[in-house]
């Protein structure tokens, strides 16, 4: 796998920390490359339940190195209560390095987040407060502190005067320069052994053909151009970004791994045609747990979105598909898969703009549910009927499945393929082992 990319393809939390946590055991390098602590990857190990918010999830493994890309932005105040929860499981957290072009989250964009989302009243788009966007909206304004800042006092108090005076026009109340620089102080001393010039690293990883893991943050859903806008992230969500916030050639990366649940879950406000507000979603919620890694926040359930999984393969290149918490529909007499959305006398096959998705409804197949999974090791082990649903999520979603998700634990992960480097599948389709049919490609429509 020399470069594999693992990207959300929902609205996130769709199981990527577990999916990177087992690809890691493969890796030399697993980089971050997207968004902040606004959202967590969850790993079930033998030290534990690990929650991990800015840290790759590779860290997990002793001999793999960790890199927080450029893309990310970084708040070091929340990086701390990570790297102790990290050194308490007996995780050392020397192998982190953060890239010095990564801004920095000081707690007056968590402020100003804060502020802004309660001015909306009734339209909230639901953020995490946690200042991500002021965080964005500053670097694509240039007035951003980046980590590598830290290295450079005089630069820094530089450029500080200029944050302050923004800072202080953003919030109404006097925010002083020297209040910043005396953050930046604090978190110099834990921060300046891991804020490293990550570039000649990432190339010299490259030039040895390591094992390289782009880590993807929410889904492409939330993305800032793709997704349901104004619901997004404030990042690029999609396999194109993880080139720029990791620093990685487009044409070095070989797999892009999407990553979905056997249903679809959301948190924050916005579209998703397939939510179930019923009984059924709550007890989706229940079964699977969904409740926000960063926030606790319950998660809004429905059922496998098809034509969203199809849209985000499409426009960031899954080569396969991880389908995680199989096992949470066990029990279901039957599941269903949203084939289309209907848009009044119009049938949509494709993700449209956010009007009218807020109120199209969706189109299902019914397909047989099944007893068990989460003791099946091997597709094989599989019931029929979870091989048949997997196999129609396939050809919905136009990628063949690759890796099947059926528990919390490290072992409960049936690995189907490995499709590695110039895999024909995106090109011409071919047999594979659910049930040996011919996965169609991505270009064609499934009906």
């Amino acid at each position: 796998m020399p470069v594999t990319a693992v990207v959300g393809g929902h609205w996130g939390d769709e199981g990527k920390g577990k999916v990177v946590d087992a690809l890691a055991a493969r890796a030399d390098l697993v980089i971050r490359y997207n968004g902040g602590n606004n959202a967590g990857h969850t790993i079930v190990g033998e030290r534990g339940t690990l929650r991990l918010h800015q840290v790759p999830s590779g860290i997990c493994h002793a001999d793999v190195e960790c890199i927080v890309g450029p893309g990310v932005v970084v708040n070091p105040a929340a990086l701390f209560d990570e790297l102790e929860m990290l050194e308490a499981a007996g995780i050392s957290s020397a192998r982190l390095r953060i890239s010095d072009r990564a801004h920095l989250v000081f707690p007056f964009h968590v402020e100003v987040d804060e502020t802004v989302e309660v001015a909306r009243g009734p339209k909230a788009h639901g953020t995490t407060r946690r200042g991500i966007w002021p965080v964005y909206a500053e670097k694509a304004a240039r007035t951003g502190i980046r980590a590598g800042d830290l290295l450079e006092p005089a630069f820094l108090q530089e450029r500080l005067g200029e944050v302050s005076r923004r800072a202080t026009a953003l919030l109404g109340r006097t925010v002083t320069a020297g209040e910043l620089w005396y953050l930046c102080e604090e978190w110099s001393d834990r921060l300046l052994p891991h804020i490293a010039d990550t570039h000649p690293l990432v190339q010299a990883a490259l030039r040895r053909d390591d094992a390289i893991l782009l880590e993807g943050q929410l889904g492409v859903m939330r993305d800032l151009d793709w997704g349901a806008y104004p619901y997004v992230t404030s990042s690029t969500c999609l396999a194109g970004g993880a080139c720029a916030g990791a620093g990685i050639p487009p044409q070095r990366i070989s797999r892009v791994m999407g990553v979905v649940k056997a249903y679809t879950t959301a948190v924050g406000a916005g579209p998703m045609p397939t939510e179930l507000v019923d009984g059924l979603g709550a007890r989706l919620r229940e079964l699977g747990q969904e409740y926000g890694a960063s926030t606790g926040r319950p998660r809004r359930c429905g059922w496998f979105d098809g034509v969203a999984a199809r849209f985000a393969a499409e426009v960031s290149g899954f080569t396969d598909l991880a389908v995680m918490k199989l096992d949470v529909l066990d029990g279901f007499d039957t599941v269903k898969i949203c084939v289309a959305y209907r848009d009044g006398p119009r049938v949509l096959t494709s993700v449209p703009h956010t009007a009218a998705m807020m109120r199209v409804e969706p189109v299902y197949e019914d397909l047989p549910g099944w007893r068990e999974t989460s003791d099946a090791r091997t597709v094989d082990e599989l019931p029929d009927a979870a091989r048949a649903f997997l196999e129609r999520i396939e050809q919905v979603a136009g990628v063949p499945v690759s890796m099947v998700g059926v528990g919390q634990e490290r072992e409960a992960l049936i690995e189907i393929r490995d499709p590695g480097p110039g895999t024909g599948d995106r090109q011409t389709g071919r047999a594979h082992p659910i049930n040996g049919a011919l996965v169609p490609r991505p270009g064609s429509r499934s009906q």
